[in-house]
């Protein structure tokens, strides 16, 4: 699929039918079909592929090529198939227009061009619309760590709620496992925060000597350390909200630890209860000549009863100690 956006009254709007794509100031590549790969790469911009995107080495991440600077982030977003995934994104910004490419559907592709006359940085050349969209992402990934802290507070709250009960081990079993997802969610977060911090860094850098671009402008420099600020501020957020994962998930298993202890002590206790009759049981299950018990009436009734008495002084001695 390809999207592209021209500046329109302070804002981004779709390219009318029929225009050149060289017109475009915002060319947005979700997924693109060869044709359409081609008709960017027309334009002088090398679209890089999936394989070209999932490279870990900074150099293939980050590098000025061409007059153009090629920066691919990590973003949370909706994979093809359903679900949130951490999935690379290339941005390409030059001096005429931006290109992205991406696999999958970070949200804030689709509410950018909506809002872009609200940014501040305006958007009538590539690096605004650059500026704009990084600091769109960055306003999605504090959505998700807000969302993300509200949640960890009903699962906090959760875990010492849990009401006794047959189906207490499975509560605490769902609780553990929200618990893993918001962590998840923590981590793409993390990652994203990693990424577009090294993007805005390298973005800032100046590329070539005698370079003179709007993006060296001074305005253009506050407004990256502004979102390199926000992006740190971030970034200490999530540590926070990690550090309260961890202490859910301790508290969590310890709960469910307690669950099984407990289980346990009664089926322990329940088994010693059951000893001092055996051993009476066993005692006259022998098989020995002289045993005057087995040839007396009262024989079988005693062995009874002393077989429940000493179950029921088992059993008081456990209830004076505290064991049941």
């Amino acid at each position: 699929m390809l999207k592209a956006y021209v500046s329109n009254n302070g804002g981004l709007s779709p390219l009318a039918d029929g225009a050149a794509l060289a017109d475009a100031l915002w060319i947005d590549l979700y997924r693109p079909l060869p044709a359409q790969v081609a008709a960017v790469r027309a334009l002088g911009v090398d679209v890089p592929t999936l394989e070209d995107m999932e490279e870990i080495e900074i150099s293939n991440r980050l590098y000025h090529e061409g007059g153009l600077d090629y920066m691919t982030v990590v973003i949370p977003g909706m994979a093809l198939e359903g679900g949130q995934i951490a999935a690379p994104v290339s941005l390409i910004v030059g001096p005429a227009r931006m290109v992205t490419v991406r696999h999958h559907a970070p949200r804030p592709f689709e509410t950018y061009p909506a809002r872009a006359d609200k940014s501040g940085n305006g958007c009538t050349v590539a690096h605004e619309v650059f500026l704009g969209l990084v600091g769109e992402i960055i306003g999605r990934q504090a959505d998700l760590l807000e969302t993300s802290g509200k949640a960890l507070d009903v699962v906090g709250g959760s875990v010492f709620s849990v009401a006794s009960g047959r189906n207490r081990s499975g509560a605490l079993a769902k609780i553990l496992a929200q618990i893993g997802a918001e962590g998840e969610v923590l981590g793409r977060v993390r990652l994203a925060c990693l990424t577009l911090e090294r993007a805005l860094s390298f973005y800032a850098q100046p590329k070539d000597s005698g370079e003179a671009t709007a993006k060296a402008s001074k305005k253009v420099g506050q407004t990256v350390q502004s979102l390199m600020k926000d992006v740190q501020s971030l970034e200490v957020h999530a540590d926070h909200l990690s550090g309260r994962v961890a202490l859910a998930s301790d508290a969590a298993l310890g709960m469910i630890n307690l669950e099984q202890n407990a289980t346990v002590r009664i089926v322990s206790v329940v088994a010693v209860l059951f000893l001092p009759p055996t051993l009476i049981a066993s005692i006259y299950g022998m098989n020995f000549d002289v045993m005057p018990e087995l040839h007396q009436w009262w024989g079988y009734p005693a062995a009874v009863a002393a077989m429940v008495a000493s179950a029921a002084i088992t059993y008081v001695f456990f209830r004076w100690k505290n064991w049941l």
